[in-house]
């Protein structure tokens, strides 16, 4: 019987003392962009996003520098040139292109995911590219 008390003196003993700190403890945020980029981007661009994935030796042409867009475009995050090149929709039928079309992927993958249940297609799409937008913005140089 005492070892059995002694057992739940301890375990009280740490919800008292280790409780309230726990409680206090902010869950961490869900980065849905950085979710898009490590998916996605990753394996081309490299977790940096310098260009540096893990595929890149098996590709035609080298993947750019993610970190380094902003830069290069007079300091100003290039927001809607980017958007049409994940989205690709604006990509010739008949032309050649090496970074896959993740608007097209996006669509096919949520009509898997909500078959029949109501939903918009292009809100869907949107919301993903936006926010992968919006971590690569993030990851700008100074």
């Amino acid at each position: 019987m005492k070892i059995t008390f002694r057992w739940l003196t301890a375990i009280s003993a740490c919800v008292v003392l280790i409780g309230p700190a726990l409680a206090q403890t902010k869950p961490e945020r869900l980065d849905f962009g950085k979710r898009e980029f490590d998916a996605n981007c990753a394996s081309c661009h490299g977790m940096s996003a310098k260009g540096n994935g893990l595929v890149v030796e098996f590709l035609r042409k080298s993947p750019p520098d993610l970190t380094l867009l902003a830069k290069q475009n007079g300091g100003v995050f290039p927001m809607a040139r980017l958007y049409d090149v994940i989205d690709g929709a604006n990509v010739p039928t008949h032309g050649s292109r090496d970074m896959p079309i993740w608007g097209r992927d996006y669509k096919i993958k949520a009509a898997e995911y909500y078959m029949e249940v109501p939903y918009d297609p292009e809100a869907y799409t949107r919301a993903r590219i936006l926010a992968l937008l919006e971590y690569i913005s993030r990851l700008q140089v100074k």
